[in-house]
């Protein structure tokens, strides 16, 4: 099995194991505005060390904490960050995704759909925690659910996840990992934290943009 296989499996057994535990840390409380942003080190999809700061330090950044790599609106996410990049670069906001994946399943969801900026990798999610973004209720997660599904069973998981699987997207990592946007001045200090409230709560580009540009 290959580096590559072996992390995928391991990956889809933590998901199903942590639905059916269901969430276990406390809501998201984000670093607030005015707040240094942690920096910290993580290796980006090709497996280097990069120090979150380099993000910042010509201008602002976009720390996005992304959903679990099985999840659709992080498709959708993806989409949107290819269609507004230019709109960020052209006030110097400089975006970089954390997401839970290690280097080789990041690697392939970064080429899979075509993001353009790096993905650094957290998988026990300390970064996470370092910004504050905690796990999301079962509500957030699962509001367009069937009502069976919200007791969140393994039964459930079990069929839900190899459904998914077949669609070539399994759900992996933590299901309950809320998602949030920060954007971070060139002093490191945030300018503003966006937290999502569920899946598809993206930010309006302009109250990114406007937050740059305020910086």
């Amino acid at each position: 099995m290959s580096e590559l296989q072996t992390a995928q499996k391991a990956a889809e057994s933590e998901w199903l194991d942590k639905w059916t535990e269901g969430p276990r840390e406390k809501a998201s409380r984000l670093l607030s505005r005015g707040t240094s942003a942690p920096d910290l080190a993580l290796s980006d999809e090709a497996g280097d060390i990069r120090q979150l700061a380099e993000f910042w330090a010509g201008g602002s950044a976009l720390v996005m904490f992304w959903r679990h790599f099985g999840c659709s609106c992080g498709e959708r996410r993806a989409e949107r960050l290819i269609a507004e990049y230019e709109t960020y670069r052209d006030v110097g906001l400089t975006p970089v995704i954390i997401a839970q994946g290690e280097p080789a399943r990041t690697a392939l969801y970064r080429s899979a759909l075509s993001i353009p900026c790096p993905i650094l990798c957290d998988p026990d999610c300390g970064a996470y925690r370092s910004f504050g973004v905690g796990h999301w209720a079962v509500e957030q997660v699962l509001f367009d659910a069937a009502p069976e599904y919200w007791e969140h069973p393994r039964a459930i998981g079990i069929k839900f996840q190899d459904g998914r699987r077949l669609e070539g997207r399994p759900p992996v990592d933590d299901p309950w990992r809320g998602a949030a946007e920060f954007v971070v001045g060139a002093d490191g200090v945030i300018r503003l934290a966006y937290d999502y409230q569920y899946c598809d709560d993206y930010p309006d580009p302009r109250v990114l943009t406007t937050a740059a540009r305020l910086s």
